[in-house]
């Protein structure tokens, strides 16, 4: 997961994330409460302790972690340089927010973690310090 970050992340000049130990047992415990409720919603700000987070959600068993990592990369597609959020070429800023979170220029840390339930895999990345900070320039 922090490879495939980092080749993104250097892809647009962006220095490379850490791995944190203490995020990655954060991000567990929230996909450990996704899988329970077996539904995808983000923590709290508080909760998250203040760091950024992206989630994704597939079929258990079925994708890698570089495939999940892969979703939020993809949106790429629809982004384009500029000052947060004006940076979607659809005009939603939802449409690029995990991929900007993912090559925030002030982010330096990261925690994945991966659950499962009966039927999907939850995926819990936090990111410290959080980025998507509005008027900032992203890009």
């Amino acid at each position: 997961m922090l490879r495939a970050h980092n080749q993104e992340r250097a892809r647009v000049g962006a220095k490379p994330l850490q791995w944190d130990p203490n995020l990655a047992a954060d991000a567990k415990q929230w996909a450990d409460h996704l899988a329970k409720r077996g539904r995808m919603e983000h923590a709290t700000y508080e909760q998250r302790k203040k760091a950024g987070e992206n989630l994704w959600m597939g079929s258990a068993g079925y994708y890698s972690a570089e495939t999940m990592i892969g979703g939020f990369i993809d949106e790429k597609k629809d982004f384009r340089p500029g000052k947060f959020p004006d940076v979607s070429r659809t005009g939603k800023w939802q449409d690029v927010a995990h991929y900007t979170q993912l090559i925030w220029h002030d982010t330096r840390q990261i925690g994945c973690a991966v659950s499962r339930d009966e039927t999907n895999d939850f995926l819990v990345c936090r990111y410290f310090p959080v980025g998507n900070w509005i008027g900032q320039q992203i890009g």
